[in-house]
């Protein structure tokens, strides 16, 4: 005989299966909100924000991507390929060069010694904290000869440090767009000299 189907019982799974959809819904429309919310406010502050294409297809919600400073007003058509370049050797030695090597906690189990009875910390190979602190040297020197070039010309060396080092955009390292064209306009100048000293 043929078992019978509990006609509740595949209304109440029917109920939940709906109940699931519409959390799930309001899950994600939640969530779009909210990106578009913060999305509206980096906007706001100037950063310069764009959507990535996907290669799925239009079809999947496009991921959002942060632009750099030069990424921007080379997509705007605003400096030049070589004075992108320029910038962009500049913005390395920067961040290079103010990178802090971090101090680990002697909490981390990971700076533990092999045994869990020994408390010792692992100690960063000599090689390896000589290496880095010759590279932040290299960097240094490379970022001092850069701002040479620009004559340490206070305005041009801080629309460099702000726009190509942390790679913020105009309007983001000003707050204002009066601001923002003149800074553009400085850092056109020093990009200039830079990629005319390297060329």
């Amino acid at each position: 005989m043929p078992k019978l189907r509990d006609p509740a019982r595949a209304a109440r799974d029917r109920l939940l299966r709906r109940e699931r959809q519409d959390r799930a819904q309001a899950e994600a429309q939640a969530v779009a909100a909210g990106i578009a919310e913060t999305i509206a406010l980096a906007r706001a502050r100037g950063a310069a924000i764009t959507e990535t294409q996907d290669p799925a297809g239009p079809a999947r919600r496009q991921p959002y991507r942060r632009q750099s400073g030069l990424d921007w007003l080379a997509a705007k058509g605003r400096i030049a390929p070589r004075a992108k370049a320029a910038g962009e050797r500049y913005g390395q030695a920067y961040r290079r060069a103010m990178r802090v090597a971090a101090i680990p906690s002697s909490l981390n189990p990971a700076t533990l010694g092999p045994s869990p009875n020994r408390w010792s910390r692992a100690e960063t190979p000599l090689a390896q904290t000589l290496a880095h602190a010759e590279a932040t040297t290299q960097a240094r020197a490379r970022l001092a000869a850069l701002r040479q070039r620009l004559w340490r010309q206070p305005d041009l060396v801080a629309a460099c440090d702000a726009i190509c080092g942390e790679e913020k955009t105009p309007r983001e390292a000003t707050g204002g767009e009066r601001e923002a064209g003149r800074l553009e306009a400085v850092l056109k100048v020093a990009l200039d000299v830079l990629a005319g000293a390297e060329g």
